[in-house]
C-alpha cells in the first residue's frame, strides 16, 4: 500500500503563485465592477434608462451571473413599463438565487399591478421564506391583503346596497391601499449583493 507523497515544493509554489495572481485580478477588478454598477445606478436615478441598460448589458457580457446587475436590469424594465421583460428577469433571479428576497418582492409588485393576486402572494411568501426579517415583503403582503379585502367589501356593498358596514370597511381598506407597494431599489440590490458576498 503506497501513501500519497506530499506536494512537491514546485507544485506548492505554483499554487501559491496562481492564488496570488487570482487575488490580484479580483482586487483590480472589484473597483471596476463597483464603478460600473455605481454608474448604472446613477443613470437609473437620473432617469437615463437607455444608458443604464447599455451599461449593464455591456457589463453582463463579461459577468452574466452578477445578481446585482441583473436585478438592476429588472428595475429598469419595471421603470420603463416593460413588465413582461421585468418578470422574466426577476423570475430567473429567483431560480438562480432563491436565497435573495428582493427578486421575489419585485415579482409580487408586478403581479399585483396585473391583479394576479395569488401569484403576488406566493412570491411574497417566498421572499419571507428566503429572508424572514425582510420587512418590505411583510408590508407588501399586508397591502395585498388590504387590496383583496377592499375588493371583497366592494363586492359585498354591490350585492347589498343597504350594507353600511361593507361600505365603511371598503373605504377604510382603500385608505390602506392608496400607497403603492414597495419595489426593490438600489438599497435592496446592494443588500442582496452583500448577502451573496457573505454567503460565498
Amino acid at each position: 500500500m503506497s501513501s500519497a507523497s506530499p506536494p512537491q515544493p514546485c507544485h506548492r509554489a505554483t499554487r501559491v503563485l496562481r492564488a496570488a495572481i487570482l487575488g490580484l485580478a479580483f482586487a483590480v477588478s472589484a473597483p471596476l465592477v463597483a464603478d460600473t454598477l455605481a454608474d448604472a445606478q446613477k443613470q437609473i436615478r437620473q432617469g437615463k434608462f437607455p444608458q443604464a441598460l447599455a451599461t449593464l448589458d455591456l457589463y453582463l457580457e463579461t459577468s452574466p451571473n452578477d445578481a446585482q446587475a441583473r436585478f438592476l436590469k429588472g428595475v429598469i424594465y419595471t421603470e420603463t413599463g416593460k413588465t413582461d421583460e421585468a418578470i422574466i428577469v426577476f423570475t430567473k433571479l429567483t431560480q438562480d438565487y432563491p436565497e435573495f428576497p428582493e427578486p421575489y418582492n419585485n415579482l409580487a409588485v408586478l403581479y399585483a399591478r396585473q391583479k394576479q393576486y395569488e401569484k403576488a402572494r406566493m412570491a411574497l411568501e417566498m421572499a419571507i421564506q428566503a429572508h424572514p426579517s425582510y420587512a418590505t415583503a411583510y408590508e407588501n403582503l399586508g397591502d395585498l391583503y388590504a387590496r383583496q379585502a377592499s375588493d371583497a367589501y366592494g363586492k359585498a356593498a354591490q350585492l347589498d346596497g343597504a350594507s353600511k358596514s361593507a361600505k365603511t370597511k371598503q373605504a377604510l381598506s382603500r385608505e390602506l391601499t392608496t400607497m403603492s407597494p414597495k419595489a426593490g431599489d438600489k438599497t435592496t440590490a446592494d443588500s442582496a449583493a452583500a448577502r451573496k458576498a457573505t454567503n460565498q
